[in-house]
């Protein structure tokens, strides 16, 4: 077991020694599992290696919790969907879509999720 100080940063997880300020690595959020392993401990696993896992020990049951919610928030996937759930949501309310004013049209990259049928 190594002591390590971690900060998360949009989808990266970055990892520290306890007395360097440059991180030593870092983890891509993206395609990976987020596993409670026992009562202060996580773990990160991807899909490209499932059987490689990066586990992290918390001071608490309630700090490890945060932590699993935190990162399984952190992916571009996640971020991406519920974009276009609020996006949704707010054109149905409004009638508009609220990106538009910023020139992203319907037709880009975060669609609304609206099937032809």
């Amino acid at each position: 077991v190594k002591k390590r100080l971690v900060k998360l940063v949009v989808n990266f997880l970055f990892y520290f020694r306890t007395d360097e300020a440059e991180p030593i690595g870092a983890l891509l959020l993206e395609h990976c599992r987020i596993t409670k392993e026992e009562e202060n401990v996580f773990s990160i696993s991807f899909v490209e290696e499932p059987e490689r896992k990066y586990c992290f020990e918390c001071d608490s049951e309630e700090q490890c919790q945060e932590w699993i919610e935190a990162l399984k928030r952190a992916s571009y996937e996640f971020m991406r969907r519920s974009l276009i759930f609020y996006r949704n949501e707010i054109q149905k309310m409004t009638g508009k879509d609220p990106l538009e004013q910023y020139g992203i049209s319907e037709e880009a990259r975060f669609q609304l999720g609206t099937r032809k049928q």
